[in-house]
């Protein structure tokens, strides 16, 4: 194992395995992009999948928040892109400016399946994203932990079949539909890759991992159990199997299913997860009765609150801290948004976001509490 700075700040992962804390860590899913200048100053000159595929790029975005926003953030997300996968699995993907995520050849039927490889060496397709993972590592000077993280099979075969975005996945949806089977086959194959690819990111230095379903909630319940849920099983028991085979020590696991608050009771129960991300459509009080203490929570102040002036950011942080504490405790809550930040964000405010963190999720020390 590479040997990294001493770690100064584990306030994060001593949440992710459901321990009390002095206060909620904080983090925010985009943290890295498109609101911070500098951010946009980089972005400038260098092309999106350019700065994730060049290691001292991703690095410097990675850093920009951490040095923005010092000591009021507990960790870093390495920057990249969930649709890193399927181009590994040789499908093409464009950043269109105004668009979004393009691929210009999706899956039409299973009859493309013959397009993909048979097997991915992510260390020779993704081995950038690795190299960015232990550069950073080192450049944080261990003051926080990096996050590493991969798309959900679902949510990227979702990308794959519909070309891009979609607001209706009716192409991604009659796969399910009209071919269950290969449905599953090609779930099996990103899944496979993902363990992979997961198990490498530790292995270079992550310090927890997060899968993104993003488009779980467009899954009915009853096919979120049949297409999504197993894929989570797999990847959590095969990464910690792979683990183990290499004698690399295991990390917290985060499991962000969008929109499936249905299912939260069986995700703490049977995913294999270690903390549940939630969106901002469960209260918090809710989660913690249906997870059952079984795993531990982060979340999930809605976005689009950033936008209401300091004020709301205030009201609406020391609500979903009260809706978390366990007996005025901070306790297996890992504080951030129930998507990722926008765009528009003043960074200001953001940093107003993290203060009010660290000010209203402060455990009771009393006698009493």
């Amino acid at each position: 194992m590479e040997d990294f700075p001493k770690l100064q700040n584990d306030l994060i992962l001593r949440a992710a395995r459901g321990e009390v804390t002095e206060r909620a860590p904080v983090w925010v899913m985009r943290q890295a992009g498109r609101y911070l200048p500098e951010f946009r100053d980089v972005r400038r000159d260098h092309e999106f999948f350019e700065i994730c595929r060049t290691p001292e790029l991703a690095c410097e975005v990675t850093l920009q928040p951490i040095r923005r926003y010092a000591g009021l953030v507990d960790a870093a997300i390495i920057f990249s892109d969930i649709l890193v996968v399927p181009q590994a699995m040789g499908i093409e993907v464009i950043m269109d400016p105004g668009h979004g995520p393009v691929i210009p050849n999706p899956l039409v039927d299973p009859s493309h399946l013959n397009r993909l490889p048979g097997h991915v060496d992510v260390y020779k397709e993704l081995n950038y994203v690795f190299e960015a993972v232990k550069l950073t590592r080192h450049r944080l000077e261990g003051k926080v932990p990096l996050i590493g993280f991969s798309g959900a099979p679902w949510t990227l075969m979702a990308y794959m079949v519909e070309g891009g975005g979609s607001k209706t996945f009716t192409k991604a949806k009659t796969w399910l539909f009209k071919y269950p089977s290969e449905t599953k086959k090609l779930l099996d194959r990103i899944t496979s890759v993902c363990v992979d690819y997961l198990v490498a990111q530790i292995r270079a230095g992550a310090q927890l991992i997060q899968l993104f379903d993003t488009c779980a909630a467009e899954l009915s319940p009853h096919d979120f159990m049949e297409f999504a849920f197993p894929t989570y099983q797999v990847i959590a028991s095969e990464v910690r199997s792979r683990l183990k085979h290499h004698a690399v020590p295991e990390v917290p696991f985060i499991l962000f299913a969008k929109g499936a608050n249905h299912s939260i009771e069986l995700l703490a129960e049977a995913s294999g997860w270690d903390v549940l991300g939630l969106d901002w459509l469960v209260e918090p009080s809710e989660a913690r009765l249906l997870s059952g203490g079984k795993v531990a929570l982060q979340g999930n102040v809605d976005p689009n609150a950033l936008y209401g002036g300091r004020e709301a950011i205030a009201r609406e942080v020391q609500r979903i801290a009260l809706g978390f504490q366990v007996d005025g405790k901070s306790k297996g809550h890992i504080f951030n948004l129930g998507h990722g930040i926008t765009p528009g964000v003043e960074p200001e405010d953001l940093r107003y976001f993290f203060e009010c963190v660290h000010k209203y999720t402060q455990s009771r020390t009393d006698s009493t509490s």
